[in-house]
């Protein structure tokens, strides 16, 4: 981990320096892409003058509720579609069909069925729902069907009921399985945000992005993007971390 930070901070040094030089050096248009220095003073001044932060607090808030909801739904539905076959044929083309579908083309539905509430928080939140969703179910079902069939015949054999092999088998074999779908929804879920707010919003970090770059103040579109990528990073970071803890109950481990 800290070798991993230490060549990570290095490689971001060195595109940082690069950027900064290239931009002093007019190789590029300052109007079509900012450069570092100017994209921090610009974040001091949004920052200290609090412009900011009414844009995170909605993102965010958007980003939590979509999310924690794809994964109420989107995990139990994956055990589900795992561990019932008449679940799985009812379902999954359902859901190859919807997944198949750009999310981006569902918003001005979404927004039409929500009515007066189309362009609140609600209807991003149903989009970082999809976003996040179908990559949950997906990883969670693949994790329930790569459980070692051994274990779950080694305590049928000793009289274990269903619930037993379940808890004791399946779950602990999928958990590292969720935790992947939980990092890779993250990251969807966040694009998500992004993708509804500057389609329709009034507020939020990608309204925010959409604006300044429309009047090609590109330092705060560029501040925006960054926030969004750190956000992100921490993020990911956090999900992967928990995923190593639990790397080991992976089954494919423990058939090598």
């Amino acid at each position: 981990m800290g070798e991993r930070l230490f060549y990570g901070l290095i490689g971001l040094v060195a595109v940082v320096v690069v950027w900064e030089a290239t931009a002093r050096m007019g190789l590029y248009k300052l109007s079509l892409m900012s450069q570092p220095s100017s994209i921090l003073r610009v974040a001091i001044e949004d920052i200290t003058n609090g412009s900011i932060w009414p844009h995170v607090a909605v993102s965010a808030q958007e980003f939590a509720i979509g999310f924690a909801a794809s994964v109420l739904v989107g995990v139990p539905l994956g055990l589900a579609i795992g561990l019932f076959r008449r679940v799985d044929y009812t379902l999954s083309g359902l859901l190859a069909g919807l997944n198949a579908t750009p999310n981006v083309a569902l918003i001005p539905l979404i927004i039409l069925v929500l009515g007066p509430r189309g362009l609140g928080w609600e209807a991003k939140a149903v989009v970082v729902f999809l976003s996040a969703f179908f990559a949950i179910v997906v990883t969670t079902f693949t994790g329930v069907q790569a459980t070692a069939r051994r274990h779950l015949e080694i305590t049928r054999s000793f009289g274990g009921s269903r619930w037993l092999a379940f808890r004791s088998v399946v779950l602990p074999s999928t958990l590292p399985f969720i935790i992947s779908g939980l990092r890779i929804g993250a990251g969807r879920a966040l694009v998500g945000v992004v993708s509804a707010e500057i389609l329709s919003a009034n507020v939020g970090l990608g309204f925010y992005i959409a604006l300044k770059a429309q009047f090609l103040d590109t330092a705060r579109a560029m501040f925006g993007i960054i926030l969004f990528g750190l956000f992100g990073l921490v993020l990911g970071e956090g999900v992967r971390a928990v995923e190593r803890r639990f790397e080991a109950w992976r089954p494919e481990l423990h058939r090598q």
